[in-house]
C-alpha cells in the first residue's frame, strides 16, 4: 500500500484513466444532472489519487447529517450502475467482502450521448495528479534512448555480419576447388553471429514484453 493509500493495481488504473482518449458513451452527460455530477465528484476524487464509495460520494452531494439518508444512497447507486453500464465509470474490486464497492472514471475525457465533448478535469489538474502519481508507480523499465540505438546499431551489424559469411560459404561451396580457410572462417562467423543476432533479440523481445 502507498503513502496515498492506492495499491499498484489502483495506481495503474489512475494513471490509464488519465492517459485515456475522449471515450465516446451512449449516457448524457449534461451540467446539473446527477450523471454529471457524480462524474465530476469522482474525478474531484481522482485528482487526489483517491476513489470514493458511495457514502463518499453521498458526503460531497449531501449534508453530513443527511449522509446516511437511504432513499439518496439507492438513488446515487442506481445512477453509477447506469454509468458503469455506459462505462463512464468502472467499479473496483474489494479487498474485503464488507467494504463498500469504490468507484473510478474510465476516462477524464467523454463524447456523450448529445456529442458534446466533456472534460471533468483541467490539463493542469491532471498534470498535478500525474506528477503525484508518478512516485507510485513501478519504475520505468524502459531501455534509455542511447542504449536503445546502440542494440538497434549491433542487431542491423549482426543482421549483416550473417548475410555476409553466408553468402561466403555459399560462393565458397560453388567453386571448383574450396578453400577450407575461407569456408571454415565464414562458417564460424556465420554461425557465431547468428547465436550472437538471436540472443540479443529474445533479450529485447522479453524487456519490451515485461513493460
Amino acid at each position: 500500500m502507498s503513502q496515498h493509500g492506492l495499491t499498484l493495481n489502483e495506481a495503474l488504473l489512475l494513471q490509464e484513466s488519465i492517459n485515456s482518449d475522449t471515450k465516446t458513451v451512449n449516457i448524457r452527460l449534461r451540467e446539473g444532472e446527477y450523471q454529471y455530477i457524480l462524474a465530476k465528484e469522482i474525478a474531484s476524487f481522482q485528482l487526489e489519487l483517491k476513489f470514493p464509495d458511495v457514502k463518499d460520494l453521498t458526503k460531497k452531494l449531501k449534508a453530513e447529517e443527511e449522509a446516511d439518508e437511504g432513499r439518496f444512497i439507492r438513488m446515487i447507486q442506481t445512477v453509477l450502475k447506469k454509468m458503469e453500464k455506459s462505462d463512464v465509470v468502472k467499479i473496483l474490486p474489494k479487498d474485503k467482502p464488507w467494504e463498500l464497492q469504490k468507484y473510478a472514471l474510465s476516462s477524464f475525457k467523454f463524447q456523450d450521448a448529445d456529442k458534446n465533448l466533456i472534460f471533468l478535469a483541467t490539463q493542469q489538474q491532471i498534470e498535478q495528479a500525474q506528477n503525484l502519481l508518478i512516485p507510485l508507480l513501478p519504475k520505468s523499465k524502459n531501455i534509455p534512448a542511447a542504449k536503445s540505438n546502440y542494440i538497434k546499431a549491433t542487431i542491423l551489424t549482426l543482421a549483416l555480419l550473417v548475410v555476409i559469411s553466408y553468402t561466403a560459404v555459399l560462393w565458397s561451396l560453388l567453386q571448383p576447388i574450396i578453400n577450407s580457410i575461407i569456408f571454415a572462417s565464414a562458417f564460424c562467423i556465420a554461425v557465431t553471429c547468428s547465436l550472437m543476432l538471436g540472443k540479443l533479440l529474445s533479450q529485447k523481445d522479453s524487456r519490451y514484453s515485461s513493460q
